[in-house]
């Protein structure tokens, strides 16, 4: 049996609907004065940041010039030269610091490991306030909440107490008393900044907005509470967990007081510490500050561009609904 052109049943023809109109963009005066106060704040805060980068490329006779140099006329890299021990003068070459490297090597890995430590441990503390109950669980987190209102530098003499007196640390015995405990260590420097009760907070408002019955289906399907965990809850905060190491990374890595505090030997000096040697009590060598001050910032900025999108979701996240 053959069909024939005439016989054919007719396509019928579906047009595509229409696109949709470009929603125009309508200027409204807040969008003026939203402009008005920001450009002229983000030039503000911007300003010495611009002018570390630049002043770092201006011989030093020019540094303190009136008004300043936003551009550099001279330009040169003799700071940074000196900063690493190259100076063009013997007397560079003989002001530059040993270690520079093993300074940032240092900053590097207790950054890392305190930031590590805080997106493990924080995550946990928080699904638990927020997703399992037992008794007296409201009471500890407003117990967690009360540290935070405590001056971080009223904390600083018995944060070294506890850890000068660690048993069988760094020489001491049972009661932890004979030696030095972890002071001058990589260990006090990441275990007290290990947890923080703000990291606690934060991750745990974000977790109070999954779903119960989420959770309840993994636990009929016969998951357990850490594969919950690692399987719901953290592929779910992920925004929230990447928003507060980028806040615990920049906080440790810029941190000077506690190092200054429990640090002796220039081995375990971190590089908030090593730019200290340079300002001196009758000599600051301004060059070589402001170039290590630029190397030390890029990292901060490095991290901040690759997990900005994550930061901007994390902290808007709870903002809209729907």
């Amino acid at each position: 049996m053959s069909v024939t052109a005439e016989s054919a049943p007719a396509v019928p023809i579906v047009e595509a609907p229409p696109a949709p109109p470009r929603r125009r963009f309508r200027w409204k005066w807040s969008h003026a004065v939203a402009y008005v106060i920001l450009v002229p704040g983000a030039l503000l805060f911007a300003a010495p940041l611009v002018w570390l980068i630049s002043a770092s490329f201006q011989p030093v006779g020019d540094l303190f010039s009136y008004p300043p140099h936003w551009i550099p006329e001279n330009t040169t890299l003799e700071g940074y030269k000196a900063f690493f021990g190259h100076g063009s003068t013997a007397s560079a070459r003989a002001n530059a610091p040993d270690g520079v490297g093993r300074w940032f090597l240092n900053s590097t890995f207790v950054t890392v490991a305190t930031t590590a430590c805080q997106v493990f441990f924080n995550a946990l503390a928080a699904y638990v306030f927020a997703k399992r109950k037992f008794p007296g669980r409201d009471v500890i987190f407003v117990a967690f909440l009360a540290t935070m209102m405590v001056p971080a530098n009223v904390t600083l003499i018995p944060n070294y107490l506890v850890i000068k007196h660690i048993p069988f640390a760094g020489g001491n015995d049972w009661f932890g008393i004979g030696g030095h405990g972890l002071l001058d260590s990589y260990y006090g420097l990441i275990l007290p900044n290990a947890v923080a009760a703000f990291g606690i907070f934060f991750l745990r408002q974000y977790m109070m907005s999954i779903p119960d019955e989420l959770l309840d289906s993994a636990r009929i399907d016969g998951a357990s509470e850490w594969k919950i965990f690692w399987k719901i809850i953290v592929p779910l905060s992920r925004p929230a967990l990447a928003a507060m190491a980028i806040f615990t990374f920049t906080y440790v890595w810029e941190d000077f007081l506690w190092p200054l505090i429990i640090i002796s030997s220039p081995d375990h000096y971190t590089a908030p510490l090593g730019l200290a040697l340079f300002v001196t009590k009758n000599r600051t060598s301004w060059d070589m500050l402001l170039a290590g001050s630029v190397i030390a910032t890029i990292p901060m900025i490095i991290v901040f561009l690759v997990f900005q999108r994550h930061l901007i979701k994390g902290l808007t996240v709870g903002a809209v609904k729907g």
